[in-house]
């Protein structure tokens, strides 16, 4: 696989071919809000329907997700070492009407040497990411290049992916381009350990100010705590995920 195939972009492609996955089942009308609720489940209990455990790329060591006690309600902790996964659902549900998401999350301490603006230290303990698809002809002649290169491979990228990061190597609201590919934006949202953030953003606003146009169609979403760059350990914890329309 080319280096030049980010692991967020890789990871985006696992979200896509997630229908596949799942045995192309048709999606259902929508009944109740998107997203996901760990809190409602019993510690040690399977992982929720349609959500999949997968590595940015074949080979790779996988991060571990399990549900888990904390003070009384039930969370997702991840254990990452030298791993890179993610927990990732196929995007089935329309963003722009509930284009407002609510989560959150605690870390347990920083990554050692980990630098999101650094191709080979490109690791964090904790990531809320979106996979979206969009017209590639509008894409620079590198990024097409790259979308050419995946496809020789029988692989299909996302057209760009916008990731929330907790990282104690920038301030919150700072954006980072991903030092492999520009069709990767990361915003910092959370630099503390130790403790639970509870945050909320407006996703398709966040990717109209990074990428200077509306998104197209959702394809995937999902987590990530990943440490396959750096070669250290990480550990975090998530709690639910909702969407909801603006207000």
């Amino acid at each position: 696989m080319p280096s030049i195939l980010t692991k967020a972009r890789l990871l985006g492609l696992a979200a896509c071919l997630l229908p596949t996955v799942l045995h192309c089942v048709p999606v259902r009308a929508q009944t109740v809000e998107p997203g996901v609720v760990f809190s409602t489940a019993r510690p040690g209990s399977g992982l929720p329907s349609g959500w999949q455990n997968r590595p940015v790329l074949p080979g790779k060591k996988m991060t571990s997700y399990v549900l888990v006690a904390d003070q009384g309600t039930t969370v997702l902790e991840a254990d990452a070492s030298g791993s890179a996964s993610g927990l990732v659902h196929e995007g089935d549900f329309d963003l722009n009407k509930t284009p407002v998401v609510s989560w959150r999350w605690k870390v347990a301490a920083p990554i050692q040497n980990a630098d999101n603006r650094v191709a080979d230290r490109e690791d964090s303990p904790a990531r809320l990411v979106f996979f979206f698809g969009g017209q590639v002809d509008s894409l620079s002649i590198g990024d097409r290049a790259e979308m050419f290169a995946a496809h020789a491979l029988g692989e299909s990228l996302p057209y760009a992916t916008l990731m929330y990061i907790w990282t104690n190597s920038a301030a919150p609201g700072t954006v980072i381009e991903n030092p492999h590919s520009s069709r990767v934006q990361m915003i910092v949202v959370g630099n503390e350990a130790g403790k639970w953030q509870s945050l909320r953003r407006n996703v398709v606003a966040d990717f109209e100010k990074v990428f200077h146009e509306k998104p197209g169609k959702l394809t995937g979403y999902g987590i990530l705590t990943d440490t396959d760059n750096t070669g250290g350990v990480a550990r975090a914890w998530y709690g639910d995920i909702r969407f909801s329309p603006q207000n």
